[in-house]
Formats: structure tokens, C-alpha cells, sequence
């Protein structure tokens, strides 16, 4: 799910796999690898944000309807 837009921003951004390899210190080899297994670390695709100029949020819905935003290692319940 998020390698796919990852992808996308990279087609939007016009930046190669090695571009933004390069842009996060890794080996394009292995960015290859995680886009294929889908595998990363929220600090990892902070990392990636940044390189593509984004900004990059992770959410939890509750299943009663509620909405909580995580940002930097703390819960806002909104």
C-alpha cells in the first residue's frame, strides 16, 4: 500500500528509484527491495517524505468512529 504511492509521488516528482536512493542513503538496491515487499519503518518513510517534499501523517480510526491523529510519538484524539 504505501510502496504504490510512494511510486506515484516518485512518477509526480519525476525522481527515479536511484535519485531517491541516493536522496535517503541507501542503496537503490535495496529501496527496490522494500518498494517490492511493501516494507517499511515509519521513520523510514518520514525519510521518504522528505525527500519527495511531502509531508507524511499516520492515522488510527477507531471503529466507533472516532479519528486519532499520531504525530511524533503522541496521541491527539480529535
Amino acid at each position: 500500500m504505501m510502496a504504490e504511492k510512494i511510486k506515484f509521488v516518485m512518477i509526480r516528482r519525476n525522481m527515479t528509484t536511484t535519485a531517491l536512493a541516493q536522496a535517503i542513503n541507501t542503496s537503490p538496491a535495496n529501496l527496490s527491495n522494500k518498494l517490492r515487499r511493501d516494507d517499511f519503518r515509519e521513520s523510514e518513510l518520514r525519510e521518504i517524505a522528505k525527500a519527495l517534499n511531502c509531508t507524511f501523517e499516520s492515522n488510527f480510526i477507531d471503529n466507533g468512529g472516532d479519528r486519532c491523529a499520531v504525530f511524533e510519538g503522541f496521541m491527539d484524539f480529535l
